[in-house]
């Protein structure tokens, strides 16, 4: 089988595709990559899914026979763990064994480079291209290095929790609902809030591997416990993690899901107003208008990608001043930290904001609504056969003016076809890469004109 890197590394169904074999293949294919520049020390991490503990010990096995100096995880982490871990203490490169937030019966292998953050289009380029030419049979061509397993877990925690005031946390007495959806992160959270105030119910929190029986997503569909529990518990508000801990989702006092279009938008006032930050600023093209006038008020660039964190992650290399990133999947990168998305900083950051606001969520999001106007988000995964697939292309040489009765003010082809109109709106329409769907967002000023959009785009793609 062809071994290929996805948006943030190789994922592959467990015995099928991501078997010992194929992995002895990456992990010897990145090896000569380290060694052609002279890398020598690797991190590696894993998380909670099926065999990957096996896994990251027989990735950390070959590379110690290999040469490298090796420190293997002694305990499932997070993603941005592993990210902070190669920045901040001295190693070359990273390994996360994980498959993120897709469904349990796939695994992967996640690169992280020196800089803390996924390995560059560049680099997994030249991993895959020693994949098919690598030996499996042969003798390790050096003496073996060292394997050490040393746990960050604390250090990391401690890190994060001085990018906020601490002091604020041991003010109040407020209850919050962490669900880490079975995931590594799993106790991150409670621990963070340790020897304050606020007190962590946790639900989900425990080792499955299956997930409950779905992927580990921090998306609506799969906030319905937590939702209840916060009712239930009368909680301050609920967060949750996916898989790997490197994405966040927010549920308010009231137990209703905030989406994540209004998270980044909290997270980014929180930065500019309160921590009082000043750099570039980057969003994916799928990403809230609210962005873009906060940017505004503030006096602020933003720069705008296609949809992926890779593309916000090659926007922070190429500028040293980027202060914040993030996307519509609930992913949000603080590079000052780490040019890696983080569940646990996002969490902390939000709850900071609440506090210094002395605000519940909901009132958090009316503010912003006041000061920055309204802003009603929906996404539809449209199924699709390939020649609906292909109305798209008519589309874009065949553009609207208007749609809806609102007047389109501008055309983006960064990724898909975007559609801005003079209210600020927005709806894009994108293929999905891997699944017969289009994806159809759609932002607007109130409810009603946004399904009205949203029904008015169906309709092209389905008469």
């Amino acid at each position: 089988m062809v071994i290929k890197f996805g948006t943030d590394g190789w994922r592959g169904i467990i015995a099928k595709d991501f078997t010992f074999e194929n992995l002895k293949k990456v992990v010897l294919a990145h090896a000569e990559v380290l060694r052609k520049r002279n890398l020598k020390r690797v991190f590696i991490g894993y998380d909670n899914r099926f065999m990957s503990e096996n896994f990251a010990r027989e990735a950390a096995t070959i590379f110690y026979g290999e040469g490298f100096d090796v420190n293997l995880s002694p305990k499932a982490v997070s993603t941005p763990l592993v990210s902070w871990a190669v920045k901040y203490k001295g190693f070359d490169n990273g390994v996360m064994i994980t498959a993120s937030h897709n469904p349990p019966i796939y695994n992967g292998y996640k690169i992280k480079e020196q800089f803390g953050g996924s390995a560059t289009p560049e680099f997994v380029k030249e991993v895959e291209s020693f994949i098919d030419m690598v030996e499996l049979e042969r003798e390790p061509i050096t003496e073996p290095g060292n394997l050490s397993e040393e746990d960050y877990t604390e250090e990391y925690i401690s890190a994060v929790r001085s990018q906020v005031n601490m002091d604020l946390f041991r003010e109040r007495e407020l209850k919050i609902v962490h669900d880490p959806m079975f995931g590594s992160s799993l106790g991150y959270l409670k621990r963070a809030l340790e020897n304050t105030k606020l007190s962590v119910v946790e639900i989900h929190a425990y080792r499955d591997p299956l997930f409950g029986g779905r992927a580990p997503e921090p998306v609506e569909k799969n906030a319905k416990t937590l939702k209840e529990k916060v009712r239930a518990e009368n909680a301050f508000c609920g967060i949750m993690n996916d898989g790997d801990g490197d994405r966040v989702a927010l549920v308010d006092e009231k137990g209703q899901f905030v989406n994540s279009q209004l998270v980044y938008a909290m997270l980014l006032l929180h930065i500019l107003e309160n921590k009082g930050l000043r750099g570039t600023v980057v969003k994916t093209v799928s990403t809230t208008y609210l962005a873009d006038r906060i940017a505004k008020h503030f006096g602020v660039e933003i720069v705008e990608t296609p949809v992926g964190f890779k593309h916000i992650n090659a926007v922070i290399l190429q500028k040293d001043d980027v202060i914040f990133g993030g996307e519509e999947s609930g992913g949000y990168g603080f590079p000052r930290f780490t040019p890696e998305r983080d569940g646990l900083l996002s969490a902390l950051y939000l709850l900071e904001l609440f506090l210094l606001k002395d605000k519940a969520p909901s009132e958090v999001v009316k503010e912003i609504f006041n000061r920055f106007g309204e802003a009603y988000y929906r996404r539809i995964d449209l199924p699709v056969d390939p020649k609906e697939k292909e109305k798209l292309k008519g589309l874009m040489e065949n553009l609207p003016t208007s749609l809806g009765g609102l007047r389109v003010r501008e055309v983006k082809t960064t990724d898909g076809l975007k559609l801005v109109f003079e209210n600020d709106g927005w709806v894009l329409v994108r293929p999905s890469g891997t699944e017969p769907l289009l994806r159809l967002y759609c932002e607007m000023p109130s409810v009603e004109v946004r399904d009205k959009i949203l029904s008015e785009v169906e309709k092209l793609f389905k008469n």
